[in-house]
């Protein structure tokens, strides 16, 4: 099967892997195969030597509107969600594990499952027209794939409950103040920004550091401090050591931009 009979469709270009959501026909909405392809692309991104950064988009006018009508059909017949993590044939919580930096570009409004997937990036880039909504509460639903664990900590307790209990949907410039997105650009303007950005991470930054600092974010969110405090400073020791500080110094003295390696996978 084709990526486009998928849903979803790949590129990669200057150490930047682009993943779209490709059917804008139906604006992007899931059923469990474009899901499952999803997860596919984002573990074979990680997985490849070439990709130092990924950007996740939507084609056309939204990025991902959620589950589709025809999936939510099936969940409420019963008939698909007692399958749905097992056939999606990777961890619900993927894009954590990765060691590879996602970035979004939300060129479009982004619901429920839609906008879990804009969560799990690391930096959100969002069109000055678009609108987020969680949705959950509004279907009968429980906040899906850790959206409840992921929200107070990007905008707060306060805000997360906000958009978990209403489901109501939120703008650009409401999105930005709370801190859901980090920039907001014109519609025209989202995927280039967010290229722009993860083709300076892919040509600046160690994607050996990237992939440490990614799990200090992540694992971090729950240790207390001095851990947190006396785990950086055994990695920053270790680090030390390591072929990409070495080129960094060297490039600095050198008045250059670092030469580093792939990360090794």
């Amino acid at each position: 099967m084709s990526d486009q009979e998928r849903g979803v469709r790949t590129t990669t270009s200057g150490g930047v892997r682009t993943i779209t959501f490709a059917r804008p026909e139906r604006r992007n909405g899931m059923d469990l195969g474009m899901f499952r392809a999803y997860y596919d692309a984002l573990a074979e991104a990680d997985a490849s030597s070439e990709v130092r950064a990924v950007v996740v988009t939507g084609q056309g006018g939204s990025f991902c509107s959620g589950a589709t009508p025809d999936l939510l059909d099936r969940l409420a017949e019963g008939t698909e969600g007692r399958d749905l993590v097992r056939e999606l044939g990777h961890p619900p919580d993927l894009p954590a594990r990765l060691g590879t930096p996602v970035v979004a570009a939300v060129n479009g409004g982004a619901a429920g499952l839609g906008l879990v997937h804009a969560l799990y990036a690391d930096v959100r880039f969002m069109s000055s027209r678009a609108r987020l909504a969680t949705s959950f509460s509004r279907f009968g639903l429980a906040a899906e794939y850790g959206s409840a664990w992921l929200l107070p900590r990007l905008v707060g307790t306060a805000n997360a409950a906000d958009l978990l209990l209403s489901g109501r949907a939120v703008d650009a410039d409401e999105a930005l103040r709370m801190g859901l997105v980090q920039h907001v650009r014109p519609p025209e303007e989202v995927l280039p920004a967010a290229r722009a950005y993860a083709e300076e991470l892919a040509e600046r930054s160690s994607p050996a550091a990237m992939a440490v600092i990614r799990r200090q974010l992540w694992s971090g969110l729950e240790a207390p401090l001095e851990e947190a405090v006396a785990q950086s400073v055994e990695l920053m020791t270790r680090a030390f050591t390591t072929p990409d500080f070495q080129e960094a110094v060297r490039a600095v003295r050198e008045r250059r931009a670092p030469r580093f390696e792939p990360r090794p996978r």
